[in-house]
């Protein structure tokens, strides 16, 4: 009795599988950010409106990955992604100018790296094209690089919620081989620890437009 019911088991877990489509993405792009405010609480209490510049083919570039899964048995047009996206800003020379000239580093150039759980939803395939959009929330994780006469700040942190949300479209060379374009929004939530104790806070919006390559399987 066992052996039967192990193998209706593994049929039905083996057609399972075979009706889902699974999608893995990596994708590089031109990003940018609009003006944020930053407030600094406890040692060295200020606050100023901080404008960004993107650099996003500078090392480190701008990157991102992404795995997607499909529910083809039962909503082929719906799945659910887990996005990983290595954005990154640094205060512009305004900034450092105007707001804060007695610092000498102000940046997230290791990652604003924003990882999101999405909503994926594609429309009908048109001559190889498939458009497709998506949104979800996860983390903000920035890689905090600040030096200032307080203090010197290197290091990751988990700085709060994050949105995401992406429209673009995928052409198809064959059933397991695509590229794609894409515009991504994302807003990142940052509540940050200085080396000295003072809380950095500032909520950072990058906007960016993106192309990549995807694999079917």
């Amino acid at each position: 009795m066992r052996r039967p019911l192990l193998t209706v088991a593994l049929l039905l877990s083996s057609s399972s599988l075979a009706a889902a489509e699974f999608q893995f993405s990596a994708y590089g792009g031109w990003q940018t950010a609009p003006h944020s405010l930053v407030e600094i609480t406890g040692i060295g209490a200020e606050s100023f409106t901080a404008g960004w510049q993107g650099k996003s083919f500078q090392t480190p570039p701008y990157w991102g990955l992404r795995g997607t899964y499909w529910f083809d048995r039962w909503a082929p047009q719906w799945g659910v992604s887990i996005d990983l996206t290595h954005a990154k800003v640094y205060a512009d020379p305004e900034t450092f100018a105007n707001d804060i000239p007695d610092w000498s580093r102000f940046e997230f150039s290791d990652g604003i790296n924003i990882l999101t759980v999405n909503a994926m939803r594609r429309f009908q395939r048109w001559n190889g094209f498939e458009p497709y959009l998506g949104a979800g929330v996860g983390l903000s994780i920035p890689h905090v690089e600040v030096t200032r006469p307080e203090g010197t700040t290197f290091n990751y942190q988990v700085g709060g919620a994050a949105f995401q949300a992406q429209i673009g479209a995928n052409y198809y060379f064959n059933d397991w081989l695509s590229v794609f374009g894409e515009y991504q929004f994302n807003y990142a939530m940052n509540d940050l620890t200085l080396s000295e104790g003072a809380t950095l806070k500032t909520n950072i919006i990058t906007n960016a437009v993106v192309g990549g390559v995807s694999v079917h399987f």
